[in-house]
């Protein structure tokens, strides 16, 4: 998938907050090396760095605009081009963090107690995922991919379950850890202009969608797609849009 770092940023406000409210959960005063797994155009590794100003980081990302962004911005960290599926610390690292990443890959079963692997002793498994994916803001890009004339291409993108609930993550995880803190946070954005809860998913899970059409499909798959999400999150009287948005988050010492 090709991220747009432009799109995804615009609702940089919003997609930072739950990042900075896991930092605050990592029970590290101190830390050596970091890796920020899924750092996209680099606003979260920048508080990792503030927060523990000794540390090596390295921030890892499968996207090369979203890497060049954050190169330019912080020439000073170790960034890496690599599919998040194969990458792995050339030692155990003290802290690794994850913000709205890890829900793109599959078989949570495996990744996850392998990511508990390349933590070391003492350090922190801390991860944030979007659980939003049975709400209208992502069942309106299904519902649309499964009416129309694109169906056969779509439909193999649809996966309802990218996040499990909780407690799947509490039993995969605890054999692996020292001890263990999983919780989720529903955020009642507050978004401003004529359909923002489209052009906010339109920075994050609608572009493989996008990318799988061409020409006049493309245009009325979106089209069609921000009329449902449009009708699903109506405008309040003074014009804001109010969008519910639930995230999961995890903290393994290990």
């Amino acid at each position: 998938m090709t991220w747009d770092p432009v799109q995804y940023l615009a609702y940089g406000g919003h997609r930072l907050r739950p990042a900075l409210d896991l930092i605050q959960r990592v029970p590290l005063e101190q830390a050596a090396r970091i890796a920020d797994l899924g750092c996209g155009a680099g606003n979260v590794t920048k508080v990792l760095r503030q927060r523990w100003p000794g540390a090596r980081v390295t921030g890892v990302d499968s996207s090369a605009a979203m890497l060049e962004r954050a190169r330019r911005a912080d020439p000073d960290v170790e960034w890496q081009f690599a599919d998040l599926r194969d990458w792995s610390p050339a030692t155990p690292v003290d802290l690794l963090f994850s913000n709205a990443a890890l829900h793109w890959l599959e078989d949570h079963a495996t990744l996850f107690p392998k990511l508990a692997s390349q933590v070391a002793p003492g350090g922190a498994l801390a991860v944030q995922m979007p659980r939003n994916f049975s709400e209208p803001s992502h069942t309106s890009i299904y519902e649309t991919a499964r009416d129309g004339p694109w169906r056969e291409r779509l439909e193999p993108l649809i996966r309802s379950e990218p996040c499990k609930p909780p407690e799947y993550y509490w039993d995969i995880l605890v054999p692996h850890v020292r001890s263990l803190d999983v919780w989720e946070t529903v955020y009642s954005q507050v978004l401003e202009g004529d359909n923002p809860v489209a052009d906010f998913v339109k920075g994050s899970w609608l572009p493989p969608f996008l990318e799988a059409l061409d020409g006049a499909e493309r245009i009325a798959f979106e089209a069609a797609y921000r009329r449902r999400v449009k009708a699903a999150y109506p405008a309040r009287s003074g014009g804001e849009t109010l969008f519910p948005f639930r995230r999961l988050f995890i903290v393994a010492r290990c």
